[in-house]
């Protein structure tokens, strides 16, 4: 069952609003600085972060707990982008499914269900906290949040789910983890990514949920795939790219795509400057190039804002849905993130008029 996507949020490198983001990530203007983390050379990496001074203070409940420096920048980021997506929603509070960093991540500072609790006292609105749940899933969590979201809707559990990401590499222990393991985007390493963060929301809701409020949908959600990569970043196994091809396999199972005209016109990438993910995808587009289009356009925003982490599919699927609205996508549009663990999905959008 298709579900709409009815509203948006989002605060990153490049904007402090879902349309200050698109338009920076469109126009191909990038938010990379020198940060105060020096590398394993001594040199300040570079990073993709927000202007601190441009994000909201603190709300007064958080202002005099004792939070992480972690917890604060994702509560900075993710206050606004959560109030944004649910500045016009005129019903009780929602379900949150919010994807955060996976386990294995080597931060000092690990994000956990507590995130919730406080990006909803940082964006001054209430949700579901009994039917909200963390996703630590990595890159992929907001697509595969996504997934949970239209099941949920399916089942006609709820009329709408807000699905999201809030993420930020800020943390010392964790960067030096990957600048040891030569991950890192620097002077001495090509081969790598820039470290970055952000924070997107998107309001899921039940097919005709937009028409009863009087209102269009942003997009339409066709379907969302998932697979699982065997040879992921921290497996012994041999990375044969498999995970996203079954991601892959998944979805157009589940999608039908039988129109010549129905063909993908724009792909939203996950990539983030490592050569490992660009194997995944060169599996993937070349086992599914029939439903690919000729030309493709392929957007990988990491290109402006650097790898957000856990934030980064629910960015891409905002930036997907925002610019899907505006005509400015080609559709049907696809958008595919893989995590540094087994975690790989993608995720189908169309306009409504499709």
């Amino acid at each position: 069952m298709p579900a709409e996507i009815l509203a948006l949020g989002m605060a990153t490198p490049v904007g402090l609003c879902t349309a200050q983001t698109a338009a920076s990530v469109r126009t191909g203007i990038g938010r990379l600085v020198e940060s105060h983390m020096p590398d394993v050379h001594g040199q300040m990496l570079v990073m993709g972060l927000a202007d601190r001074e441009q994000l909201p203070p603190m709300v007064e409940q958080l202002e005099d707990e004792e939070l992480s420096p972690r917890h604060r920048r994702m509560a900075w980021l993710g206050g606004p982008a959560l109030a944004e997506a649910l500045a016009d929603w005129p019903m009780p509070s929602l379900p949150l499914l919010l994807g955060v960093a996976e386990p294995i991540e080597k931060a000092k500072y690990r994000v956990g269900p507590e995130m919730l609790r406080i990006l909803s006292l940082q964006a001054g609105r209430e949700i579901d906290a009994a039917r909200s749940r963390v996703c630590p899933l990595g890159r992929a969590a907001g697509l595969l949040a996504l997934a949970d979201a239209v099941a949920m809707i399916g089942r006609r559990e709820v009329e709408a789910v807000l699905v999201g990401g809030v993420d930020s590499y800020l943390d010392y222990t964790l960067l030096s983890a990957l600048d040891n393991e030569g991950r890192l985007k620097s002077g001495e390493i090509s081969d790598g990514f820039v470290p970055g963060e952000g924070a997107a929301f998107a309001l899921v809701a039940a097919t005709g949920t937009a028409r009863r409020q009087g209102r269009k949908p942003l997009a339409v959600v066709k379907g969302v795939g998932r697979g699982s990569e065997p040879g992921h970043r921290y497996s012994r196994a041999p990375h044969r790219g498999e995970g996203l091809a079954a991601a892959f396999r998944a979805l157009f199972a589940s999608v039908a795509m039988t129109d010549p005209s129905e063909r993908i016109g724009c792909v939203y990438a996950g990539l983030n400057g490592e050569s490992f993910w660009s194997k995944e995808w060169g599996v993937a587009s070349i086992r599914f190039a029939d439903h690919l289009g000729d030309p493709l356009r392929i957007e990988h925003p990491a290109d402006c804002m650097g790898d957000p982490g856990a934030a980064y599919g629910a960015i891409m699927l905002a930036l997907a849905a925002h610019d899907i609205a505006r005509g400015r996508c080609p559709t049907p549009c696809l958008v595919w993130a893989a995590s540094d663990g087994e975690e790989r999905a993608v995720a189908l959008l169309s306009s409504a008029k499709d």
